[in-house]
C-alpha cells in the first residue's frame, strides 16, 4: 500500500475523487481513506498544516496502514531564482529550517546530537516521479527538477530570508511539513519522496500568490502522483 499526504484538502481532493472502492477511518482526529486510484492501493489522509500534524500522519500510516512507502505532495513557495509559480521540485533531500541551536554551536537546521539532519529521498522514487512528469503534456511549459526542500512552521514573505534559505541552506524550496515527514520515514526506514508545486515565491507577494495559485498547483501535483502511480503499477511497485 501506498501513502499519499497533503497538508490541505486542496492538495488531495483531485485524488479522493478519482479513488474506487473507498472506506474511510478517524484516527487521531484525522480521516483515513484507503482504496484504489490508477491500479494501485492507496491510504490517502490530509495531514493538517504544520510539521507535527505531518509527522503524525506519516507515523499513522507507518503504523497503522504498513505503507511500503509515502509520497507527500501538495504547493510550496520557491526559493532557487529559477524557479517560476507552477514550476515543481521532487525532493532529493529535506531538511528542518526553523531548527535554531546555533548559539550552542550547532549550524541552523541541524539537530542537535542527532547523527543526521538532512534525510534523502528515495532514488527510485525520485526517478519515477521524473520520468511520470515527462509523460505529461502540461510538464512541457514548466520546469520540473529535483532539488532540496525546506520546512519551518512559518510561511515564509521575506525576500532576505528567501535569499538566506537558498544560499544558506541550499534550499530549492520552502513549505511547513516535507522534512517532518521525510525525519519520520528516515528512521523508521520507509521509502519516501515529497512533489511540490510552486504556488509562490516566497517574498512579499506572496500571500497574495498563495491563495491565486494554489488550486492550479495543487491539481499539478495531483496529477503527477497519478501518473506516478501508473508507473508503479506497470513496474509492479508494491
Amino acid at each position: 500500500m501506498i501513502g499519499i499526504i497533503g497538508a490541505m484538502d486542496v492538495e488531495i481532493e483531485q485524488l479522493l475523487r478519482n479513488m474506487e472502492d473507498t472506506k474511510s477511518k478517524n484516527i487521531y482526529g484525522n480521516q483515513f481513506i484507503t482504496g484504489i486510484l490508477a491500479n494501485m492501493t492507496v491510504a490517502v489522509t490530509k495531514s493538517g498544516v504544520g510539521k507535527v500534524n505531518a509527522a503524525l500522519s506519516a507515523h499513522t500510516m507507518i503504523k497503522e496502514y504498513n505503507v511500503t512507502s509515502i509520497i507527500f505532495i501538495g504547493v510550496a513557495g520557491a526559493l532557487h531564482p529559477e524557479l517560476n509559480i507552477g514550476d515543481m521540485i521532487v525532493s532529493t533531500v529535506c531538511q528542518e529550517h526553523d531548527i535554531d541551536a546555533s548559539t550552542l554551536g550547532f549550524p541552523r537546521g541541524t539537530v542537535p546530537f542527532q547523527q543526521i539532519s538532512e534525510y534523502p529521498a528515495d532514488s527510485k522514487l525520485v526517478q519515477i516521479a521524473l520520468k511520470s512528469a515527462s509523460e505529461l503534456k502540461w510538464t512541457e511549459s514548466v520546469t520540473i527538477r529535483t532539488g532540496k526542500v525546506l520546512s519551518g512552521d512559518q510561511f515564509i514573505s521575506d525576500a532576505s530570508l528567501v535569499e538566506f534559505l537558498h544560499q544558506e541552506l541550499a534550499g530549492d524550496c520552502v513549505e511547513m511539513e516535507g522534512a517532518a515527514v521525510a525525519h519520520v520515514c528516515y528512521f523508521t526506514n520507509i521509502p519516501y519522496v515529497v512533489i511540490r508545486s510552486m504556488s509562490d515565491r516566497a517574498d512579499q507577494e506572496a500571500p497574495v500568490d498563495f491563495v491565486k495559485f494554489t488550486e492550479l498547483a495543487a491539481i499539478r501535483s495531483c496529477e503527477l502522483v497519478t501518473s506516478m502511480l501508473h508507473q508503479m503499477h506497470k513496474d509492479r511497485v508494491v
